[in-house]
């Protein structure tokens, strides 16, 4: 069960105000693994991309990083597989998906100054050849257009008007029509609003300082840090067949392996939703030897959890401010 947003937030406060949550937190009113995703680190207001990309600020992720390693013991990638096998302990894991430039900047000092693991998975492709992501590009094209609205067109079956001055809800709802077109039609759709839109395309030189280098990556290695594969170019693998989906999964793995020197075990799907990935992302999977697979379902994983193929992870993300963070990991059951 997940609370609504607005009793979330009511109860996260009333646990800080009445002391409650820092009882909670000496006690054990939870066993089991908790894994926090994490997509971007630092300020969002004035991003023209994505801003749901953005889990915390700097300030907050040092705060989040500080409590999880007060209070609970936190773990690295090497440790998931033990952890999801032992009947008492509250293990928390911190998790990074795509290979956003500050994860390295922001997120890995603080990390290595707190002494405490993290695993990012990596979308091989943006850092090879940098380029914008469906969801930023198709964020900038909204925010930047001089529309007020898009037409009724063959992707949408109505009007999409534009929710002034942030666009926000213009933006979910051009990117739930992209997540749930074949593969093949991608592209086309994201040509066709650069258009409509009267925009063209996101400018290269944002690309280029957009992701980590393989640099940075070894240096966060050496720190400490461990990584997995998230595909090579970041589609929703469920939506292509089963011969894409096993170059993506496999050539996201060769580049990781080559560039790192270390083996590769762990993946995280895209999106990672109950329909983004399939049997045919499985067997890809065990086929290539990865032994675990992260989702992005919510929850915690409780003792005994035994589908490592689906490993559930909990987002944070930009509406968790730090009384609802300490709240998810007080009380996972409930707020995660």
């Amino acid at each position: 069960m997940r609370l609504q947003f607005s009793k979330r937030a009511l109860l996260s406060q009333a646990l800080d105000v009445t002391g409650c949550g820092r009882a909670l937190r000496a006690s054990r009113v939870w066993e089991g693994v908790l894994i926090l995703n994490y997509h971007r680190i630092g300020e969002r207001r004035h991003s023209l991309l994505d801003r749901n990309l953005w889990s915390a600020t700097t300030e907050d992720f040092e705060h989040q990083v500080a409590t999880a390693a007060k209070n609970f013991d936190v773990i690295g990638l090497n440790d998931v597989e033990a952890a999801l096998n032992e009947p008492r302990g509250r293990h928390v894991m911190f998790t990074f998906d795509d290979g956003y430039r500050d994860n390295y900047t922001d997120a890995f000092p603080i990390l290595k100054a707190h002494g405490v693991p993290a695993t990012f998975f990596i979308t091989t492709g943006f850092l090879d050849v940098p380029k914008i992501p469906w969801w930023d590009e198709i964020a900038w094209m909204v925010r930047t257009s001089p529309l007020q609205a898009l037409d009724v067109n063959r992707w949408t079956s109505s009007p999409v008007p534009f929710d002034e001055p942030y666009r926000e809800a213009a933006i979910r709802r051009l990117l739930n029509v992209y997540k749930g077109l074949p593969g093949e039609a991608t592209e086309d759709y994201v040509i066709f609003l650069s258009h409509a839109l009267q925009t063209g395309r996101c400018p290269q030189r944002i690309a280029d300082e957009l992701w980590m280098s393989w640099d940075m990556i070894r240096e966060m290695k050496s720190g400490g840090m461990t990584f997995g594969g998230h595909t090579v170019t970041h589609p929703v693998l469920a939506n292509l067949s089963a011969e894409q989906q096993d170059w993506e999964v496999a050539e996201c793995k060769r580049r990781l392996v080559h560039e790192l020197g270390s083996p590769i075990t762990a993946f995280s799907y895209p999106v990672g939703g109950p329909s983004s990935f399939n049997a045919f992302t499985r067997t890809a999977l065990k086929t290539h030897g990865f032994r675990l697979g992260f989702s992005y379902f919510g929850t915690y994983c409780r003792p005994g959890y035994k589908d490592l193929y689906a490993v559930s992870r909990t987002a944070i993300e930009t509406d968790i401010d730090m009384s609802q963070f300490r709240a998810v990991v007080t009380l996972p059951q409930l707020f995660a």
